[in-house]
C-alpha cells in the first residue's frame, strides 16, 4: 500500500498532478471520445480540489493559504495538462481530432485533449 498514493504523495505537486491526470483520463475514457471538453474541466476540478483539501490541512498557515491554493492548483492542472501542450503548434494531431482512426489501430488512453 506504501507503493501507491499516499496523502502525502497527494499533497505535492507531482503526486497531486498525477492523480488529475489520471482521473481526468479515467473519466473522460468512460465519457467517450467525445470527452475531450470534459476532460479539460474534470482536470481543473480535480486539481483545485487537492490543492484546496491541502490548504485546509494547513494548520500553520493564515487566511492567506486559500488564495495560495487557488494558484497551486492552477500549477497542478498545468502540470497534469502539460503546459508544453498549450500553444497550438507545439501540440500533435490525434486520430480523433481527423476525425477518423488508422487502419486497424485503437485511440490511445493517455492522449493530448488540449
Amino acid at each position: 500500500m506504501n507503493d501507491l498514493f499516499t496523502w502525502t504523495a497527494l499533497g505535492s505537486v507531482a503526486g497531486a498532478s498525477a492523480a488529475t491526470l489520471l482521473t481526468a483520463n479515467v473519466v473522460g475514457g468512460l465519457l467517450g471520445p467525445n470527452s475531450d471538453e470534459a476532460r479539460k474541466w474534470i482536470a481543473l476540478g480535480v486539481a483545485l480540489t487537492l490543492s484546496y483539501a491541502t490548504a485546509a490541512f494547513a494548520t500553520e498557515a493564515g487566511g492567506e493559504k486559500w488564495l495560495i491554493a487557488f494558484f497551486n492548483g492552477l500549477v497542478i492542472f498545468s502540470a497534469a495538462l502539460g503546459v508544453n501542450q498549450l500553444p497550438p503548434a507545439n501540440r500533435q494531431p490525434t486520430q480523433a481530432s481527423a476525425g477518423q482512426l488508422a487502419q486497424g489501430r485503437e485511440p490511445r488512453f493517455v492522449r493530448s485533449w488540449v
